[in-house]
């Protein structure tokens, strides 16, 4: 079986607009569609930055994590960069609250954590 590279990562959000402003307006990811889904009272937007590209649904009254970021299922995304510390300062530009960056303790480079509007933890790794 050849499963090749991913195709997308999905992610559900409570709100369009905090979504769009991290997401597009931070992150840096494009809108390459969006789309309110009647038949479910929903919006799926499609980002790209690069190669990644992410689903990004709007759903009123979504369950909450359970737990951050212990809850079964998806734990976190994580997005590889050249420089953690430059890209912490970065974010804390655009008022993104960053975790203390930590040394992985099996590669040894540079991490931590940040998050969605949702909680959806989010990591950066050199």
């Amino acid at each position: 079986m050849y499963l090749g590279t991913l195709h997308h990562i999905a992610i559900i959000g409570s709100n369009l607009e905090k979504s769009l402003h991290f997401y597009r307006d931070i992150l840096g990811f494009r809108v390459i569609a969006q789309n309110y889904r009647q038949d479910k009272d929903d919006y799926k937007i499609d980002l790209r930055l690069g190669e990644i590209v992410l689903e990004l649904f709007i759903v009123k009254n979504a369950p909450l994590r359970v737990t951050s970021p212990e809850a079964q299922g998806l734990r976190h995304l994580a997005f590889k960069v050249d420089s953690v510390d430059e890209t912490v300062k970065e974010l804390q530009s655009l008022g993104v609250q960053c975790e203390p960056i930590r040394l992985d303790t099996y590669t040894h480079k540079k991490m931590t954590f940040f998050f969605d509007p949702d909680r959806l933890p989010l990591e950066i790794h050199e």
